[in-house]
């Protein structure tokens, strides 16, 4: 028998795990390709369908439904790829409606498993969850650009901006525009501080802009 041949059955009879995982690698590789291939397909396509079925059978073959619940403090909890998927669809589709129905359909759980399950891993409801993630993204666009308030509640899925307030409230304690004037305010504070430079303790002639730089240098 040849040798080469000899080595790797010795190997695979002595660690069976070192092909699973090289298994599993492909597995998440190939999981990985019929996600992106589903994302660039119409919802209405009858491939999308077929492709679907595919991804999940795989999936069902690398991460098996656990029966058991959690050990941490007895929550179930959603699997690393299941929280993955979900939180993957609300971000990119936060800017609409986002079903508690669509993110079940993700995982094939019934809607009160799935939702034990994700208050389990992320500490708040499917709903409270979503809220959330709009208000961190309006409050980013508050803080990086000029946009309006009633602009950014549009753009980050809110029906309108008295919702924006009402909910940013809810999750911040202020109001979107005293939250804003606030950190600006803030920021210009922090600008308008004096810069202290600190004396270089090196000893030498030199000349350098950064006299820390320079006095480390020296040391060598």
């Amino acid at each position: 028998m040849d040798g080469h041949l000899e080595e790797t059955l010795a190997v695979s009879q002595a660690s069976p795990e070192v092909g699973q995982s090289r298994s599993g690698d492909w597995m998440h590789h190939v999981l990985a390709l019929l996600d992106a291939a589903i994302g660039h397909l119409h919802p209405e396509q009858p491939a999308r369908g077929a492709i679907l079925e595919a991804s999940s059978l795989l999936q069902r073959q690398v991460d098996p439904p656990p029966v058991e619940r959690a050990a941490a403090g007895g929550k179930e909890r959603l699997l690393v790829w299941q929280a993955r998927k979900v939180l993957d669809y609300i971000d990119r589709h936060i800017t609409s409606r986002v079903p508690v129905a669509d993110l079940c359909a993700l995982v094939e759980r019934s809607e009160a498993h799935f939702s034990r399950s994700f208050k389990g891993t992320f500490g708040y409801s499917p709903h409270a969850f979503v809220v959330r993630r709009r208000v961190e993204l309006a409050a980013k666009h508050m803080l990086q650009t000029d946009m309006s308030l009633s602009d950014i509640a549009l753009g980050c899925g809110f029906a309108d901006q008295a919702h924006m307030c009402k909910q940013f409230r809810v999750v911040t304690g202020q109001t979107p525009a005293a939250w804003r004037r606030a950190k600006m305010a803030q920021d210009a504070d922090m600008a308008a501080l004096p810069v202290q430079v600190p004396q270089s303790s090196c000893s030498c002639s030199c000349s350098c802009r950064y006299p820390s730089l320079a006095s480390r240098l020296c040391r060598v």
